[in-house]
Formats: structure tokens, sequence, C-alpha cells
């Protein structure tokens, strides 16, 4: 049997797949069924400012409601402050308490000071490492990508200077020069890089003239996009990377390490498959390693990333006319139908 341990982010993990941040890890129940099909760390869902700071309003609104119904009421709801993240930090620190597989926590706020304010508190559940959704869509038309990334590298100054535990990043591939960012990150000392963040997107029912929010599951093909970018920054950052997006069996996690992924994360799959799907992708990893005589993931980590390619062009788009040229069988067949 062929050891499927690896590293992310410093932590030990028993095989590359993580359960990403989702509903399903939230609930005790089916976290512990994950861990019990053998996922190797989850993720939990994101603590999003913009939730709690929704939140904070809507209590504060109810009080208001009643405070001056009439003069012998106005003092009756004395001020306080709002628990913010409490309740979402007492189920993180319980699953933490419960299961044995790292636990990863999420987060995704919006200004400086409650970036480190959550980062904090998150801590002190005592979870295995964070990861900070960075993801926001900028609004400003004036705002420069530069002033954005900016912006980010400051806030994982920030953050670092606060928190022991390890830091991953959670990024969009919307940058002008992706490699670019990742690099600058890697240099404040992140520990790992989440390729890439599944953003959700609006929709409008053009019958009922309404926005709406549609399920936001990948398709098995969405993986070429981390399979691309993990090949290119393979080698050239000190952080490790787990591929994210479209990862549905074993196969996509043996095609993410040998990108130069260190681990994989699914939620889709799970949704679409179920929980026990997650022992299926072990065994097709554990039957393919056997088949090609690999004893260890680091055996084939990155054999074929840019850095180790025979053709090291294979990853970047100005291949794509050479590639469309050396498959005349396929084109004249889609162009002919």
């Amino acid at each position: 049997m062929a050891d499927l341990k690896t590293t992310y982010m410093g932590i030990s993990l028993k095989n590359p797949i993580i359960i990403g941040a989702c509903d399903l890890v939230s609930d005790i129940e089916n976290a512990k069924k994950i861990e019990e099909a053998g996922a190797a760390a989850v993720v939990y869902k994101s603590l999003f400012e913009e939730e709690i700071e929704l939140e904070s309003l809507q209590i504060e609104e109810q009080i208001e409601e009643y405070s001056e119904r009439n003069a012998e009421m106005v003092s009756i709801f004395p001020a306080f402050k709002h628990s913010g993240p409490k309740e979402h930090l007492i189920k993180l620190k319980k699953l933490k308490n419960i299961l044995n597989i790292p636990v990863i926590a999420s987060l995704n706020a919006l200004s400086k000071d409650t970036w480190v304010d959550y980062a904090k508190k998150i801590q002190e559940t005592g979870i295995d490492g964070i990861e900070l959704n960075l993801y926001s869509a900028p609004s400003d038309i004036n705002k420069t990508s530069h002033q954005i990334e900016k912006e980010q590298i400051n806030i994982l100054k920030k953050i670092k200077k606060v928190i022991s535990i390890p830091i991953s990043v959670k990024l969009s591939f919307f940058y002008s020069n992706t490699l670019n960012v990742i690099s600058e990150m890697d240099k404040e000392g992140v520990n790992g890089f989440v390729l890439f963040n599944r953003l959700f997107q609006p929709e409008i029912d053009i019958n009922k003239q309404q926005y709406f929010n549609p399920v936001q599951i990948s398709c098995e093909h969405e993986n070429k996009i981390p399979l691309r970018w993990t090949g290119l920054a393979y080698g050239k950052i000190n952080g490790d990377i787990c591929s994210s997006t479209g990862i549905y069996t074993g196969s996509d996690v043996i095609k993410m390490v040998l990108s130069g992924a260190s681990c994989t994360q699914s939620v889709s799959t799970v949704y679409k498959n179920g929980i026990s799907h997650i022992k299926n992708m072990i065994k097709d990893i554990n039957s393919w390693m056997d088949l090609n005589g690999y004893k260890a993931i680091s055996q084939f980590k990155g054999k074929l990333s840019k850095k180790n390619a025979k053709d090291p062009y294979f990853y970047e788009r100005a291949q794509y006319i050479n590639i469309l040229l050396s498959n005349e069988t396929i084109i004249k067949k889609e162009f002919t139908r």
C-alpha cells in the first residue's frame, strides 16, 4: 500500500484530500462522517465580516423598535456590545475538539482592523491553521490593481504579526499577474496558497426580472484553471499549493499533485456524490500509485510542473495555436459537424 502522507502549511496530512469550506463541515455529525471517510483535513466555513455586521444591525434595530415606546421604557434596554463572531467561534472550537484531523478556519473580512481582530479570535479556538479568503469585488472604478494588491499585502503583514498558527491565502485568478501576487505574498511568509476560490456569481431571472442566487457547484472541467497555475507556480515559491475547484475524483487529485500541488480541496463532489465518495478518491490514488510504482506522494509531486516538464511551454497560452495545428484530425471533426 502506498504512503499518501503529505504536508500543507507545515501541517502533516494523511493524504492530499481536504474538504473545503462548506455547510457540510459546519455540521458536527457530517464532519465526523467526513473524517471517517478518510479526509485528511477540513476547512470550517468562512467567517464573513458583512454577515456579522448585518446581524449586529438587525439586533440594534430590534432594540430600537421597543426602546422608546413610552417615556418609562427609554432605559429598559441598556447599551451592550454585540458579541460578534462568538457563536461561530464556539462552533469552530467544538469541531476542533471533536475531530482528530486538522481543522483549518476560513476568514473573509473587509477592514484591516477586523481582519486582525478576527484572526486573533480564531487562533484562540485552538485550530491548526487559518485560510484568508482575500477576494472581494472591487466597485471603485478609480482604484488600481496595484492599490488592491498592496492593501492585501498589508493585511497579511498585520495578521502575521499577531498570530503564530500557519496562514494560507485563498486567491481568485482575477489578477493582472497572478504569479507576481503569489510571489509577493510568499515573501511575507505565507505558508500556503489555495488556487483558486470559487466565487459567487450573481444571476438574473428574466421572467421575474429579479436577482437570485444560483447553486454554486463546480464542474469537473473547471479544474483546468488551478492545474495551469499550480504547474506554473510550483518551484517558484516556498509556500505549499493547494489546488481547488473542480476536484471530483482521485484522478483529479493525482493531476494536481503531478502539476505541483501538496494537496487539494473538494466540496462539490461531496455534495454531488456523497461523503462516502472520499473513500473512492483515496482508493483511486492508492491504485494509481501502486500501478506506477510510487511509494510516496513526494515521488511524483511536481513531476509535470513547468519546472520539470520536458515541454515548459505546455502551461502557457502562447502554445494554443501549436496545439491546434498538431491536432488537425480533431479540428476537422469539430468544424465539419
